[in-house]
């Protein structure tokens, strides 16, 4: 994607640990399974094609930053032009906390003074996993190396990016930020800071931020209120729409049903998942603490399903066996790597060296980030406020994602007050169009046409993607390209059916 600069923030993992399910109020399953040992796509389109610039980024400050793009170990084209390294936390000259970023300016003419911050989730997932596996070149990332709540980690992130805007001379530049998963914190929190800050520069430690203007967010399968509106609750209703993909016979199907009617969800769900839902603020959820006997729900779910598709994929629930693999060592839910292959790609000495990287023990999700993060979750908090204060908020959501899955979103946004109205007053229903385009290489397809439903109101659009799991760039990468064509204010709706304003490359 080369629409805008892009500027990924990536944690310095320290130990192995998988994506957690504590970020959504549940404990970690245990896995009894035994574990293994550690250029040119030729595309075309329609659309308006690509003016390039050349770069003016490559200065005496950012020298000790540059990549050299022919030199990745074992990538055999040019990745082109990026930056990355530690930059500190604040402009204290004592600081020892850094954040790590690998940023990638676009060539395209259309992007000036425009940059894309992107943050993976977890917590403790390293944002490489967004950079190689979902959106490509032209992005920030970082992580949160002492902090114990969004607040903290929101003022951690805006001091490193204070130190990166003044290293890069990108005073001035509009600004947007995005993420998924755990990012439904880090993302809104974020956001809050930055226009409080610009906002109430007298008083605000990080007032050179005033300048910079931040215009809109989006986040994928986000942490968006309590864990059980967005796992438990809606995990049979879930099954039942999936009911090819989860082939329980009847009596653990009835089994799901009156358990989900004794725990209150059924009647919790009838009232509130409503278009346009009571008004007044929803009352807390049955198993709001994950401790109610027989109400986890998703974990009987997954302890079923694994036993007919070893294989499957909580993250993805349509995806069978035989077990994939990738370099990042997390290719579903659990982590793998074949026989031969005893060090993550990341976590190579000559890979560390090539991208300007700490010489620390790497993998794709880590413990130690935010294990004890108690700050309210940002629908209840200060995503109402981020929404009346930006021009465009954009919640996605893939509809075969278990891990968070959408009718939870869908329940937080109900019960949400922004803009003088609370939830939407209809139901998510308008078509997402895609545009049809030539096909690239078979590494590059993608698909086209209706992907989807949204609804827009007052300044939130939420919308569903009907072939994607928690990563929607990576399983529906055109999807993901039109979302971020109207986060960046290129089109004005999901609905438009115009060709992409800018090729993908």
């Amino acid at each position: 994607m080369k629409t805008t600069h892009l500027l990924s923030l990536i944690a310095s993992a320290c130990f192995a640990a998988g994506r957690s399910l504590r970020h959504v109020g549940l404990e970690d399953p245990v896995d009894s399974r035994p574990r293994r040992a550690l250029p040119n796509r030729g595309y075309t389109s329609h659309g308006t094609h690509l003016h390039k610039r050349a770069s003016s980024y490559l200065t005496n400050a950012t020298a000790d930053f540059a990549v050299d793009g022919a030199a990745i170990p074992d990538v055999d084209f040019d990745i082109g032009e990026s930056y990355a390294g530690l930059l500190p936390i604040s402009d204290n000259a004592n600081e020892t906390s850094q954040l790590y970023f690998w940023f990638f300016p676009s060539p395209n003419t259309a992007a000036e003074n425009e940059i894309l911050i992107w943050l993976n989730g977890g917590p403790g997932c390293s944002s490489l996993e967004g950079l190689l596996q979902e959106n490509g070149e032209s992005f920030l990332m970082a992580g949160t190396p002492t902090a114990t709540n969004e607040e903290e980690a929101a003022a951690q992130f805006l001091g490193f990016f204070k130190n990166f805007v003044e290293t890069f001379s990108m005073q001035g530049y509009t600004v947007y930020v995005a993420g998924e998963s755990y990012a439904g914190y880090y993302v809104p929190y974020i956001a809050d800071a930055m226009l409080n800050a610009s906002g109430n520069s007298s008083t605000n430690s990080t007032s050179s931020l005033a300048p910079y203007t931040l215009d809109s967010i989006m986040i994928y399968d986000p942490s968006l209120t309590y864990g059980v509106l967005q796992s438990n609750m809606v995990a049979v209703p879930f099954v039942d729409y999936h009911a090819n993909l989860f082939t329980f016979n009847d009596t653990f199907t009835s089994y799901l049903h009156t358990q989900a009617d004794s725990c209150g969800y059924t009647d919790y769900l009838s009232t509130y998942l409503t278009f346009p839902p009571p008004q007044a603020p929803f009352p807390t959820p049955p198993n709001a603490n994950g401790r109610t006997a027989g109400c986890n729900l998703r974990r009987d779910i997954q302890s079923a399903v694994t036993l007919l598709n070893p294989c499957w994929d909580i993250y993805q629930v349509a995806t069978t066996c035989p077990l994939l693999w990738d370099v990042l060592g997390f290719p579903g839910s659990f982590d793998y790597t074949p026989p031969g292959f005893d060090t993550l790609y990341f976590d190579r000495a000559d890979v560390k060296s090539a991208i300007n990287a700490p010489d620390t023990p790497w993998a794709e999700c880590s413990d130690g980030v935010l294990d004890e993060d108690d700050s309210l979750p940002s629908t209840l908090s200060v995503l109402p406020g981020v929404i009346e204060r930006t021009q465009r908020t954009i919640i996605g959501h893939g509809l075969l994602d278990m891990i968070l899955i959408a009718n939870g979103s869908l329940l937080a946004i109900q019960n949400m007050t922004w803009n003088g109205g609370q939830g939407f007053s209809q139901a998510p229903t308008d078509e997402f169009f895609v545009p049809y385009h030539a096909p690239g290489p078979d590494p590059t397809l993608a698909g086209a046409g209706v992907m989807g439903h949204y609804r827009t109101e007052r300044g939130l659009t939420y919308v569903d993607i009907g072939l994607s799991g928690h990563m929607v760039p990576q399983y529906a990468p055109s999807a993901a390209y039109r979302q971020l064509e109207f986060l960046l204010g290129r089109i004005d709706s999901l609905g438009d059916t115009g060709a992409f304003t800018t090729p993908p490359t």
